[in-house]
């Protein structure tokens, strides 16, 4: 099972979350603060953070930028009822999704499991993350060249112009499915279902949001996107490239 930090200084929620996700056998890592969250990543290691936007001290807000200053590990947002401005922007700081307090342990769960898909390495044998089928019996590369950016889909990395890019789970997940179809145009509620995992009409700042993360890593311009493009009144799409990288 997973290593899950939670960070919340509610003492109620920090008893709930503790004891939904223990008897689901997962190790959890209880800390009050953004500091002491932060002082834990190195001693804890955990594979997910669970975050509250209110914290005294710093807030649940610098902790999810200092987080992801260094880290691509998934970032839950905890929220309260009403918090909207408040979890837009932390959506726009790095988190992949958001839960609204008070939750069950099975939505806790769920979506854990969900955010936690996205930084699985895929099977050779297996399609693309988000769609469905073989991938590579047909002798189509793994590694595929789309302008200046190289994306390797069972390493799950993304290279542009030879360096590196630290994508977090749903950017990566996000690039990895538009990119299975350039010129495709999908709407933010398939989206919401193929990368996100809600099956639900779920809110579609969660797409905006990692749309305007993902473009400000992998374009020249993210006002002028080559990669990701708005298809307006309908969603995005990935490309088309043009030939010879970007114009």
């Amino acid at each position: 099972m997973s290593r899950v930090l939670l960070i919340e200084d509610d003492p109620a929620v920090q008893k709930g979350v503790t004891l939904a996700l223990r008897r689901r056998g997962h190790e959890i890592e209880v800390a009050g603060s953004g500091e002491t969250g932060l002082l834990a990543l190195d001693r804890f290691r955990p594979d997910l953070v669970l975050l509250d936007l209110m914290l005294p001290g710093m807030s649940g807000l610098e902790a999810c930028r200092r987080i992801r200053e260094t880290r691509q590990l998934p970032i839950i947002i905890l929220s309260a009822r009403g918090d909207d401005i408040d979890l837009v922007v932390g959506l726009e700081a790095g988190a992949d999704d958001y839960i609204v307090k008070p939750a069950s342990g099975e939505v806790i769960e769920a979506r854990m499991k969900a955010v936690l898909r996205r930084v699985v390495p895929q099977d050779p044998a297996a399609g693309p993350p988000g769609q469905g089928g073989p991938e590579g019996r047909d002798g189509s590369p793994h590694v595929e060249t789309h302008g200046a950016l190289t994306v390797d889909r069972n390493a799950l990395l993304v290279a542009k112009d030879g360096r590196e890019l630290l994508l977090a789970p749903s950017e990566l997940k996000l690039l990895l499915f538009l990119s299975t179809a350039p010129g495709q145009v999908f709407s933010r509620q398939h989206l919401l279902e193929q990368v996100w995992e809600h099956s639900f009409y779920g809110d579609a700042r969660l797409v905006d949001a990692c749309v305007m993360r993902l473009r400000g890593k992998i374009e020249d311009d993210p006002r002028r996107p080559v990669y990701v493009q708005t298809v307006r009144g309908f969603g995005y799409r990935f490309g088309p490239v043009p030939a010879g990288g970007e114009a």
